[in-house]
Order: C-alpha cells, then structure tokens, then sequence
C-alpha cells in the first residue's frame, strides 16, 4: 500500500529502517546493508531525505553519519505511518477476522518510539468482543523485537463506555497521550 505514496522502494525501505531505529546514528555503509540495496541508490535517497530535513547528517571523523530529525515537521505522522506498516499492527491488521468482532485497537505513540512506560500505562488498547488468546499470539510473537514488555488491555465495548463515563484513570491516562489508531478512530474512541 505504501509503494504507492512512496514509488521509491530504496527511499520506503531506509524510512522503515530509521523509523525502527529512532535514536542511533548511521554510516551509508550500514544503511545499505540494513535496506539491501546498492550504494549509490542508498545515497541518493540519503541525499534527498536529509535535503528535505527528514534526516540529520553529521561528520564524525572521515565518516558521514546519518539520523532520523525528529523536529522533522512530519515527523510524527510518519511515525504513524511506518508503526502502522509495521510487523505488530500488520499483524492485527491481517488477523483481525481471527480476533472477533474488533471495534478499536489503539497504540500508545509511546510503543512506537519504543518508550519505557510505568508499570501501571499500557501500549495498546484493544476494544471489542475480542478472542484474548488471539491478541496474546500476536503480541508473543513480536515481544522478541521490542525492549521492553509489550503492555496491553482487552475490553468489550460496554466496559469501555463504562470506564470513560467513570472517569476511570487508568483509560484517561491513555486517551489523553498521543496515539496511533490501528483499527478504528480517534473520534469513535473520545466521542
């Protein structure tokens, strides 16, 4: 779906790579071999990403080094982008007639730049009449991938409603932080 936003496959490819690897800093060398794809393609994408602001590029010694802006001024929409694209959501994406009858599943922006969050937050919410053995599958399958323990709530429908009107802390506490929708909208969520 997205090669046909972004035509470049080299260009989707070193986005992906930088938005699963947020902080650290890379030669061209091993942005190459991380995308697999020749040099000179790597640097000419290179070249017109950090043109438009959306990477940094530093001089360290004799080596060029490059890293994702994130005061890039669509940094954050790119951000959900590339968590949407990403292995866990494609996988609840792809699943989701094995996951029940799924109104919602929300992801903490939190998850997505792979934040450290209090024992009492969660990275995903997940509304619905949901078969939970299902979600704990998805989630197992990709704990390996993530730093820390991937935090999660299933609940049906009515027990969100109810918790909301409550004024539960716990649901306001996600609500109100940035978040990325997997399935479902924002409005439906707050409204």
């Amino acid at each position: 779906m997205l090669e046909y936003i972004v035509t470049s496959k080299t260009r989707r490819k070193i986005l992906a790579f930088f938005y699963s690897n947020l902080d650290a800093w890379y030669h061209m060398r091993r942005i190459g071999r991380e995308v697999d794809e020749e040099i000179n393609a790597v640097k000419r994408e290179l070249d017109i990403l950090e043109k438009a602001s959306l990477l940094k590029k530093e001089r360290r010694l004799n080596k060029m080094l490059y890293s994702l802006n994130d005061k890039y001024l669509f940094f954050h929409e790119f951000l959900a982008i590339f968590t949407k694209s990403a292995p866990l959501a494609q996988k609840f994406i792809k699943n989701v007639s094995r996951l029940g009858k799924v109104k919602a599943i929300a992801m903490s922006e939190k998850f997505a730049l792979k934040t450290k969050i209090l024992d009492s937050e969660i990275y995903m919410l997940i509304i619905g009449t949901v078969v939970v053995s299902e979600v704990a599958d998805i989630v197992k399958s990709q704990q390996d991938d993530f730093p820390h323990e991937i935090n999660y709530t299933v609940m049906t429908a009515d027990e969100f409603v109810f918790r909301k009107k409550n004024k539960d802390p716990f649901i306001w506490n996600f609500l109100l932080q940035p978040k990325i929708m997997i399935l479902g909208s924002e409005q439906e969520l707050l409204s």
